[in-house]
């Protein structure tokens, strides 16, 4: 499969074929993020999600067309599982069960993996311009959900008025990504932990005077859900 990209193809009209193209980014969803773009090929797709090259070649005109197709998939579901987290956030706890469940999640699986969206902006940002635009999409939806609950505690009076909700929610999607790259290379969370507990902390700085007053909550959750 060559990587021209001529722009992804129409969504299949039927139920069938919506599921099997379906079936073939999942499949290439888990090669890339465990072997990489350059490492996951046509053959190996295939045999994964147990189809012809021809259906490859069908629902995707080259291997661009499939990488566009397995970042909106990862998209997805990171942002499925944090805007629902992120959406129960009424308080400065709530903050700390979001921070606890990346920790846990990140803890259970050694650090091994890293961020799916960060390994493709890793992989691909530098060479590939269109990759670099859909990624950063990507990024600015998860900023979105971290600003958006950040706006809630400032509209619940948790945050003073004149908090810097943007400059708060960058660190700390900053920190979670730099955070991932650590634990993947250090296998331990140390550094995703130090990362959001200070991004955090700065957070509470601007916490009415009823809620500085309150604990933080620091111990990780093992029942809270895996990514």
């Amino acid at each position: 499969m060559t990587s021209t990209h001529t722009g992804t193809a129409p969504t299949p009209s039927t139920k069938k074929g919506r599921a099997t193209r379906e079936r073939i980014i999942a499949a290439a969803a888990d090669l890339m993020y465990r072997h990489g773009v350059a490492g996951t090929s046509t053959p190996s797709v295939r045999d994964a999600a147990g189809v012809s090259s021809s259906q490859i070649y069908h629902y995707f005109g080259d291997k661009d067309d499939l990488t566009k197709a397995v970042i909106a998939y990862q998209t997805d579901l990171m942002l499925a599982l944090h805007t629902q987290l992120l959406a129960r956030v009424e308080n400065l706890d709530a903050l700390d069960e979001w921070r606890n469940f990346l920790v846990e999640s990140t803890r259970q699986q050694s650090g091994m993996g890293g961020c799916p969206l960060g390994s493709l902006a890793n992989e691909l940002a530098d060479d590939h311009p269109w990759a670099r635009q859909a990624l950063a999409t990507s990024f600015d939806r998860w900023l979105t959900a971290i600003r958006t609950a950040l706006a809630t505690l400032v509209d619940n009076r948790t945050l003073h008025s004149d908090t810097d909700i943007d400059q708060l929610a960058l660190a700390l999607l900053a920190a979670i990504q730099g955070g991932l790259v650590l634990a993947q290379a250090h296998r331990n969370t140390t550094a995703l932990e130090a990362g959001l507990d200070t991004a955090l902390a700065t957070v509470r700085s601007h916490a009415t005077d009823t809620e500085a007053a309150r604990p933080s909550t620091r111990q990780a959750n093992s029942s809270l859900p895996r990514p």
